[in-house]
């Protein structure tokens, strides 16, 4: 049984309702250090979803109970604005923005250096400006990105985005039809250009052999997005040329 306002196709001769291949991601959008008063900022967009995310720190951690004098103390806020859906979301906390917060800092603490400064803080704000899926996926590039123009130490740069099964069809980079109508929605995020999962979480059914494919599609997804994040700090910086980007 279909869902109720569901459109009756979803894919038609391989293509999506927006006009896409299968294996074809949304237009990307990013722009670096758009917050003069931060101390490290960034956009990110995919097609409709857009998030805003501003990184601060290594700073004296207050109140000073809360300190750990092992580690910097890493904590991500993710927050969906009331204006960034088609029907007003409601301010403030959610069971989900909660859950959402956890799992992104949980992400960016296996590659932010957390010993190389004690008792101190890094915050993160993460904010959706605009939300037509893969809202996590957008708000994760983005703090990476805010994290990077903040100068704060990284093993690398984190890159994410979701794959979706619509229509019995395997898809890149999901969008808002797909995710309220489509049998799956598998969200991800990966360091670098490695086969390192730093998220993963997942609604819907699969085999055994379309997860190793949603796997598989997703990172070479995020592959694409980490080129888009390092040519957009190099563009900030001013730094010309693969011979200036250290691989890690």
């Amino acid at each position: 049984m279909s869902k109720v306002g569901a459109p009756e196709k979803l894919i038609v001769d391989n293509k999506r309702l927006d006009g896409r291949k299968l294996d074809e991601m949304r237009p990307i959008m990013i722009d670096v250090g758009n917050l003069k008063r931060a101390q490290g900022s960034a956009i990110f967009a995919f097609g409709n979803t857009k998030a805003q995310a501003a990184a601060y720190g290594p700073k004296i951690m207050h109140p000073r109970y809360l300190q750990d004098p092992t580690r910097t103390v890493l904590r991500c806020k993710y927050s969906l604005l009331p204006f960034s859906t088609k029907e007003r979301a409601r301010p403030g906390h959610s069971r989900r923005s909660t859950e959402l917060s956890k799992v992104i800092t949980e992400a960016f603490s296996s590659v932010v250096y957390l010993s190389s400064s004690p008792k101190t803080a890094i915050d993160v704000f993460i904010e959706i400006l605009q939300a037509d899926a893969s809202t996590r996926c957008a708000g994760i590039n983005a703090a990476s990105l805010a994290l990077a123009d903040a100068g704060i130490e990284m093993r690398d740069l984190i890159s994410s985005c979701a794959v979706g099964k619509v229509d019995g069809k395997l898809v890149l980079d999901v969008f808002g039809l797909e995710d309220n109508y489509g049998e799956v929605d598998c969200a991800m995020a990966v360091i670098g250009k490695t086969d390192k999962f730093v998220l993963l979480q997942m609604d819907g059914i699969v085999t055994k052999e379309e997860f190793f494919k949603i796997l598989e599609m997703g990172r070479q997804g995020c592959y694409k997005i980490y080129d888009e994040q390092k040519r957009a700090l190099k563009e900030k910086y001013g730094i010309i040329g693969e011979e200036n980007v250290t691989e890690k």
